[in-house]
């Protein structure tokens, strides 16, 4: 690891400010960061440590919904009243995310930037156009069978790791900013993550000098939530695929229906496609499968993981039985 300087700051704004000159990062609960920096991926030069901030309550909105804090730990969360009561999908979904430990140190802030895990991107040895731009794309014809299958591109199939990204796309969230001039601007979650193109480096549309200072949940859709992640072992691994499902049944149609994938995609990927063949049909499995063709249209796989394509429309048919069933 590299030697760097530190700093924890006092307020957000005074943060944001401290960021703002060359080399800085902010850390946080550190539990992607410090590994990146150990293996020489990260190497900032000034750290400003937003730890201690006052930004970790979770609080009612006027409109029914709920602003939680870039601070509040992932595992209080999991844990509030409100989200297990009325976004049970947010619960389940980080819940089933890292272990009990890193759930205590991980922030909401600091899980919707979390960094992918491909292991071109931890391999310095390889090509990676995320981690060197320019350097190539060593999945791309290496061992990929946890990567991207839709909107790739030839300069990345990384995917995103996060299981509450997913769960919060599902939720609709809006990503709250501040920036260094202390002005907010809000970023709906569809559109803060971009798609790799040709500067897969570029992860977000958080701009320079800006710091995520809550998450904001619209009032809960009506229907069932259900979160459900197929991986490699049962604890403290990363989705092969996963999905965040809401589904309304009324005399066994199907009024309305949202869907997002994990593991699929370099973003949390909302399938419209999905929505469409589910909204107006009955909640049947013949209905899930065309929904589940709909979503894996366009899916494209690497060669080790093709078999994630198959295993993407399965899931994502039990998860719609279960949601239907229960609402």
């Amino acid at each position: 690891m590299r030697s760097f300087t530190y700093e924890r700051a006092t307020d957000a704004q005074a943060a944001v400010a401290a960021v703002s000159r060359t080399g800085a990062k902010f850390i946080s609960g550190g539990t992607n960061l410090l590994d990146l920096m150990k293996l020489d991926i990260e190497k900032p030069s000034h750290l400003v440590d937003i730890s201690r901030l006052p930004l970790r309550d979770i609080e009612e909105l006027p409109d029914g919904g709920l602003r939680i804090g870039a601070q509040a730990a992932n595992s209080d969360v999991a844990a509030d009243a409100r989200v297990r009561t009325r976004y049970p999908v947010l619960s389940e979904a980080l819940v089933a995310g890292a272990s009990g430990q890193l759930r205590n140190k991980a922030s909401t802030g600091g899980n919707l930037l979390q960094r992918t895990r491909c292991p071109y991107f931890y391999d310095t040895a390889a090509g990676c156009n995320k981690r060197d731009p320019g350097s190539g794309c060593s999945a791309i014809g290496g061992f990929n069978r946890i990567h991207a299958l839709l909107g790739v591109s030839d300069s990345c199939i990384a995917t995103h790791p996060s299981d509450m990204a997913v769960a919060m796309t599902a939720l609709e969230a809006e990503i709250e900013l501040l920036d260094a001039d202390g002005s907010v601007r809000r970023v709906a979650i569809a559109d803060f993550y971009r798609l790799p193109g040709d500067t897969p480096h570029i992860e977000t549309e958080l701009r320079p000098r800006e710091m995520i200072t809550s998450v904001l949940l619209p009032p809960p859709p009506s229907g069932r939530q259900v979160y459900r992640k197929v991986r490699d072992r049962a604890s403290y691994e990363f989705a092969l695929v996963s999905v965040a499902a809401v589904v309304s049944t009324d005399q066994g149609m199907i009024s309305e229906a949202r869907v997002a994938f994990g593991g699929v995609a370099h973003k949390p990927w909302r399938s419209i496609e999905a929505e469409a063949a589910l909204t107006g049909r009955p909640a049947t499995m013949v209905t899930y499968r065309a929904a589940a063709e709909a979503a894996m249209r366009d899916a494209v796989g690497q060669g080790h993981n093709d078999f994630k394509i198959e295993l993407a429309r399965r899931t994502l048919c039990r998860t719609l039985a279960q949601a239907a069933q229960a609402s």
